[in-house]
């Protein structure tokens, strides 16, 4: 017998993260990375720095979260900060050397976990499922956050 939830948009969303989420870290763990680094490393690929409260808006991660992500990938050495000099208690981020060279890695991996996803899915189906998303990802997101809109084909 089918459950309500398995028929719940936001149940199988769910699921779908979080295995997307297990398949990126799998695949993303031999270049020494994770899927919770890929909202900044993406954010810093597109914008070349970008202060936290910055990366908060484009990424949805909740500022405290955000602000240890970012210790620890000062640490690892993936970004550097340096003092905002409009905010005087803010620091702005961009990514170093060393995860500017792993960005080309990543792409090929996440590209691979798309494809392994998207296996026996149609261009047209994949299109429809982009346009909700995309329309849903609007209509739950807080005014400061800014969800990524793919360009439509």
């Amino acid at each position: 017998m089918e459950s309500g939830r398995s028929r719940s948009i936001g149940h199988q969303i769910n699921w779908t993260a979080r295995l997307f989420a297990r398949e990126m870290d799998r695949r993303l763990r031999s270049i020494g990375l994770s899927s919770s680094q890929l909202p900044v490393l993406l954010a810093l690929a597109d914008a070349d720095i970008l202060s936290q409260k910055a990366l908060v808006a484009r990424s949805a991660v909740e500022q405290p979260a955000m602000a240890r992500m970012l210790d620890r990938m000062e640490k690892e050495g993936l970004v550097r900060k340096k003092p905002d000099p409009f905010d005087g208690r803010g620091f702005l981020y961009s990514l170093t050397d060393k995860s500017r060279l792993k960005l080309p890695l990543v792409f090929n991996e996440m590209a691979a976990g798309n494809e392994k996803a998207l296996r026996g899915i149609s261009e047209a189906e994949v299109e429809v499922v982009l346009k909700a998303m995309v329309r849903m990802n609007l209509n739950l997101a807080d005014p400061d956050v800014t969800p990524p809109v793919p360009e439509m084909g």
